[in-house]
C-alpha cells in the first residue's frame, strides 16, 4: 500500500494580504491511497465541473474564499499524472460533503463513496443553516453513497467505525458540520494518518496552547453548526496528537504547511 498526498484546491481568502488574518494560500489536502484491490481517495477537493462552471459553487464561497480552480489540481487530473486510471479509483471516503471536499466525487462515478449518516442526511435535507454549505449539483451524477454509523467500535480510544478492512477508519468528530469525521489510514510500516478534515484549519490548533490566525477562528465560527461539539471534538484531536505523536500523523485539510511537510517527504511507502 502507498500514500500520496495531493492538493485538490487552492484558495486565496479574501483578507488574506501580509498573513496576519489569515494565510495567503489555503489548500485541500487530500490522499491517494493505493491498495491492491484499488485505488482510495480521502476527500476530492474540486472538480472538473466546478473548473468549467465555477458558478455552481456560489457567489458567496467564490467571492469570500477565492478558489484558484487549476483543472492540473483536480483529483481525476492528478490520478492520471501519476499514471494511474481514474475507473480503478473504487472508493471515495468523505471527511464530510461541503462543496471544498466532495466537488470532484463526479469524476469517478463508479467509486463507492463513504460518509457519515449523519453528514449524508445533511446534505440532502439541509436546515435553512445548512444550506450554504452544500451543492447538490455535485452528486447530481447518482454517487454510489455508503453511508456508515458509528456502533461501539473504538479506535485509538475514540468513537469510530471501520469503513474499509482494518486500515481505512472514520472517526465522528462532529461540530463543524453534523456529521464530519476525520479519516484514519494505516500507515505502512506502521502507525496511522488521521485526515481531521475542518476539525481544525491552523497547526497550531493541534498544539498545546493553541494557536491560530484570527481571521480563521472567526471563520471557523462562522461555518460551524454546533460551537460545543466543535471545541469538544477539536480538544480530544489535540489530546490525541499529544498522547500518541510517534504512532500518529494528524493533519488537517487546509493548512498549506502540513501539505507541504508531508507531500515534501515523498510517497509513503510500505
Amino acid at each position: 500500500m502507498t500514500v500520496t498526498h495531493l492538493n485538490c484546491g487552492s484558495f486565496h481568502p479574501v483578507g488574506a494580504r501580509g498573513g496576519r488574518l489569515l494565510p495567503q494560500t489555503l489548500v485541500a489536502h487530500c490522499l491517494l491511497v493505493e491498495r491492491a484491490d484499488g485505488l482510495l481517495l480521502v476527500d476530492t477537493g474540486f472538480g472538473a465541473a466546478d473548473v468549467a462552471d465555477p458558478k455552481r459553487l456560489g457567489q458567496p464561497f467564490r467571492g469570500l474564499v477565492r478558489p484558484v480552480l487549476d483543472r492540473d489540481e483536480t483529483a481525476v487530473a492528478q490520478v492520471r499524472a501519476l499514471g494511474h486510471d481514474p475507473a480503478d479509483v473504487t472508493d471515495i471516503v468523505l471527511t464530510h460533503l461541503d462543496l471544498d471536499h466532495v466537488g470532484g466525487i463526479g469524476d469517478f462515478p463508479r467509486a463507492r463513496v463513504h460518509v457519515y449518516d449523519a453528514e449524508l442526511e445533511a446534505a440532502l435535507h439541509p436546515t435553512l443553516q445548512e444550506r450554504g454549505r452544500y451543492r447538490a449539483a455535485q452528486w447530481a451524477h447518482g454517487p454510489r453513497w455508503v453511508p456508515h454509523h458509528a456502533h461501539g467500535d473504538r479506535w485509538l480510544g475514540l468513537e469510530a467505525v471501520t469503513a474499509l478492512g482494518d486500515h481505512v477508519v472514520m472517526v465522528p468528530l462532529a461540530g463543524h458540520s453534523r456529521g464530519h469525521c476525520g479519516v484514519a489510514v494505516a500507515r505502512p510500516g506502521g502507525g496511522w494518518l488521521l485526515h481531521a478534515g475542518d476539525s481544525y484549519f491552523s497547526a497550531g490548533e493541534k498544539e498545546d496552547p493553541r494557536t491560530c490566525p484570527p481571521g480563521l477562528r472567526a471563520f471557523q465560527s462562522l461555518t460551524q453548526v454546533d460551537s460545543r461539539l466543535r471545541h469538544a471534538n477539536q480538544q480530544r484531536v489535540r489530546e490525541l496528537y499529544a498522547a500518541r505523536r510517534d504512532e500518529l500523523t494528524v493533519f488537517c485539510a487546509h493548512d498549506p504547511a502540513e501539505l507541504a511537510a508531508l507531500a515534501g517527504a515523498g510517497t509513503t511507502r510500505p
